[in-house]
């Protein structure tokens, strides 16, 4: 099958199209470093299926991501995701977000039948691209090895005993997430939650700890009741199954070396 990838030099697409390559489809990368294409343009491509990741914003930053120019946010994201999945003849996959769900109060059970009340624009300019794809993940966060992973910071902090301040979030493994594009390539239609670990970062970095010999003191523990778990029984129902603390651990190491200091 040839599957169409846009974003696939960014944080998650690289993941996305590990995953496709491992299960033997034939991967056609849009733009940087493949054909010739930029977030705003129809994809001139033959291909059956077109995931879409691509996503302009300020370095490091999705929510927020518009820095100081939500108008050109708006039109790059939305208008170019629009344009690029109606101009496609096949079936799409659009990269969403958690961030849809928006202000719903802390606990609540987020189900992909639950309103989307976005409080943020990155959240606003995801849910209404939604409506032009057949399929939308609401991705939560995402980690996994790289050069740049998300954990980058938080590990140099830590390592280097600067203070860490408590947090608790709801996390998944970018290969989790390669897997689940692989369920919804040929079925499915609409909204699919995307998520793994309630994970502390309590947890997190005393793992760190044993696997570096890092004596700094470790975070207070978080409020979990304050964070609302995503449910994913919808995706699961299609033989999806994330990998867990395990694959968390198992990551670690090819994490924790990237890190500059190091």
């Amino acid at each position: 099958m040839r599957v169409a990838v846009t974003g696939a030099s960014g944080l998650v697409g690289r993941f996305v199209v590990q995953g496709l390559r491992a299960a033997g489809q034939h991967v056609i990368v849009l733009g940087t470093g493949g054909l010739p294409w930029r977030l705003g343009e129809v994809a001139e491509v033959e291909a059956d299926v077109l995931i879409h990741c691509a996503f302009a914003h300020v370095a490091g930053r999705y929510r927020g991501g518009e820095g100081d120019d939500p108008d050109g946010f708006r039109r790059a994201n939305l208008d170019g995701s629009v344009r690029l999945l109606r101009g496609f003849s096949g079936r799409t996959i659009f990269l969403s977000t958690r961030a849809v769900y928006g202000d719903h109060p802390p606990g609540t059970p987020l189900t992909e039948d639950l309103e989307l009340r976005p409080d943020t624009l990155y959240g606003e300019v995801k849910a209404a691209a939604e409506a032009e794809a057949t399929v939308s993940l609401r991705a939560t966060g995402v980690y996994g090895p790289g050069a740049d992973h998300k954990w980058q910071g938080l590990f140099t902090d830590f390592l280097a005993g600067r203070p860490i301040a408590p947090r608790v979030a709801t996390e998944v493994h970018g290969a989790d997430l390669a897997a689940a594009v692989m369920t919804v390539l040929l079925r499915g239609q609409g909204a699919f939650n995307v998520s793994d670990l309630v994970l502390d970062r309590r947890d997190l970095l005393a793992e760190v700890a044993i696997q570096t010999g890092c004596v700094h003191p470790l975070p207070d523990r978080a409020d979990r009741d304050a964070v609302s778990v995503m449910d994913c029984g919808k995706l699961r129902a299609l033989g999806w199954m994330p990998g867990g603390w395990g694959r968390l651990i198992a990551s670690l190491p090819a994490m924790i070396q990237s890190v500059p200091s190091r």
